[in-house]
């Protein structure tokens, strides 16, 4: 599929965001949230200082009873703040309260990443004849962009309220110069974080080159819905419009199969705990240590934000519902969280304490012409749009 299948309207997808989440709002559903219907704007603050002396900045959203803070290092999200059933809040993304451990740790908390999200094997591939040798660290394969992909570069930002559709958000710009990481052309980059009067965050991502390129961005958050630091989600009810995923090998590369998830522990399209079948002696479980796969989801690419995915946990009721215009998305259930990572709740990080679904096209699609093409090429535009709406009951 050529990239010019994924251009979307930017302005009329932004119009039917809000229709297309179909979820319902704090501000419908939580009275302790209705006065943060005001839009209100972007506030900044230091948060530390990379070696070099270039100064990292916090930026925290407000809008609709959530609220947002945004690091101009990776455009990483430091936290997600969230009420609960009973208007109490509490941060539900895992991270750091300082920049050391963004810097030091290989986990991609809250990043934004690119150019590719998700593997490429071998950190190889060939386009319109030409062979590329990408940046790898992961093993013998590139993950999420190479070694210093997006997640570990500053980003400007230029913050907005705009009292006419009373969003408040950040857009972020970068420019990836030609070759780094491997990477072919000369990328330029623009992603938006909004809260919406509902509450809803938003991502819009946009990218154009000068040469043809590969292209696959998606946001790393990890998420624990009952607070971070407060144990594992293992008992997060899961529900994801998927009836196939995309196997791996050993160093977690799709094979090329699209395999129905039906009679296997892959089968979230009924609601579901994460922990239920996480145990099960599955090959794809033991050679991932958990779920680390990309679902294929039933809607296929589309021009419009379409829900897919629904996460609760019980006991606080905050629920989370995504809909995205990506073709897949990888559920990662922090298998490799080792005890070694502490939060901002003092709180140690081990195993499932926190799960991504980060919304993609498939990894190592350049080396799988079956899979749906991340092809960008000169006078086309990359865009993407994924919706994240909450309520608590």
């Amino acid at each position: 599929m050529d990239t010019s299948r994924r251009t979307v309207l930017g302005a009329a997808a932004a119009a039917g965001l809000t229709a297309a989440t179909a979820g319902i709002s704090y501000a419908q559903e939580n009275p302790h949230a209705r006065d943060k219907e005001r839009t209100m704007k972007p506030t900044r603050e230091r948060f530390g200082t990379l070696p070099d002396g270039t100064r990292v900045d916090r930026w925290t959203l407000e809008n609709g009873g959530t609220r947002l803070k945004v690091l101009s290092y990776g455009g990483v999200v430091q936290a997600l703040e969230l009420p609960d059933r009973h208007g109490t809040y509490a941060n539900v993304s895992l991270g750091f309260d300082h920049l050391d451990g963004y810097l030091s740790a290989t986990t991609f908390f809250g990043a934004l990443i690119g150019r590719y999200g998700n593997r490429i094997a071998k950190g190889r591939f060939t386009l319109d004849g030409r062979s590329h040798q990408l940046s790898v660290n992961d093993g013998e394969n590139s993950l999420h962009g190479g070694a210093q992909g997006f997640d570990k570069r500053i980003w400007d930002v230029e913050p907005f309220a705009d009292p006419s559709s009373h969003e408040v958000g950040l857009h972020l710009h970068r420019v990836s110069p030609d070759g780094e990481m491997g990477y072919p052309g000369t990328l330029r980059v623009k992603v938006t974080y909004a809260l919406t009067a509902r509450g809803d965050w938003r991502i819009d991502y946009t990218a154009t080159t000068d040469r043809a390129t590969v292209v696959n961005l998606t946001n790393h958050t990890y998420y624990q819905l009952a607070g971070e630091g407060s144990g594992d989600v293992l008992d997060h009810q899961l529900t994801l419009k998927a009836s196939r995923f995309t196997p791996t090998d050993t160093g977690l590369i799709p094979t090329g199969e699209l395999s129905r998830v039906a009679g296997t522990p892959f089968d979230f399209r009924t609601a579901k705990t994460v922990g239920e079948d996480i145990r099960v002696s599955h090959p794809q479980l033991v050679t991932a240590q958990g779920f680390d796969h990309n679902w294929v989801l039933d809607k296929g690419l589309t021009a419009r934000p379409e829900h897919f995915a629904t996460l609760r946990d019980p006991g606080s009721g905050r629920t989370m519902r995504i809909a995205t215009t990506e073709p897949g998305v990888q559920f990662y259930s922090g298998n490799f969280l080792d005890g070694t990572l502490t939060g901002p709740s003092g709180r140690t990080y081990r195993q499932s304490d926190g799960l991504c679904l980060e919304t993609q096209h498939f990894p190592d699609s350049p080396n799988h012409p079956a899979f749906p093409s991340t092809v960008l090429r000169p006078g086309r535009t990359y865009r993407s749009t994924t919706v994240h709406s909450f309520s608590a009951r």
